[in-house]
């Protein structure tokens, strides 16, 4: 059995009751009770697996009545949400925040997941580590190649 961490199992239950609906709101604090975890990991949880790139937007509100809104992105069709995913590129990109946009492509039906591990050969870290700024690089091809799908 593999072992899963803390962070690993709060994503997993937000993202189960995420699943049948668009948006859910909690609060940090119940979450952290529930899971016997202190809130700070809450707010990691969601800081790092709830992103634009993994096809989440995140609000929240401070207070006594706070809450965080976690909503799924919706696609209004492919291009736009190409271009949305596009937009979310910089000048850089990392490796970890383009594995997450291809998954998310994937995801949403857009990419195969056979084209979005050939897309991920040509910005991965073998290839990358032969330039002098990867993640410059890196951020250039995927723009290009999330470009070229929009015309497929």
């Amino acid at each position: 059995m593999m072992n899963r961490n803390m962070s690993d199992i709060i994503e997993e239950y937000l993202k189960n009751v995420l699943k049948d609906t668009e948006h859910i709101e909690i609060r940090r604090s119940e979450i952290a009770d529930q899971f016997e975890c202190v809130p700070s990991q809450i707010n990691y949880v969601i800081n790092t697996r709830f992103t634009p790139k993994q096809g989440y937007h995140v609000e929240s509100k401070r207070g006594g009545g706070g809450y965080i809104r976690i909503m799924k992105l919706n696609m209004v069709d492919e291009a736009d949400y190409i271009d949305r995913m596009i937009r979310l590129v910089d000048d850089r990109v990392s490796l970890r925040d383009a594995t997450a946009i291809l998954n998310n492509l994937v995801k949403n039906e857009i990419l195969l997941e056979s084209e979005a591990h050939i897309m991920h050969s040509a910005i991965d870290k073998v290839v990358m580590d032969n330039f002098q700024e990867p993640d410059r690089v890196r951020a250039i091809i995927l723009k290009n190649m999330l470009d070229r799908l929009k015309y497929t």
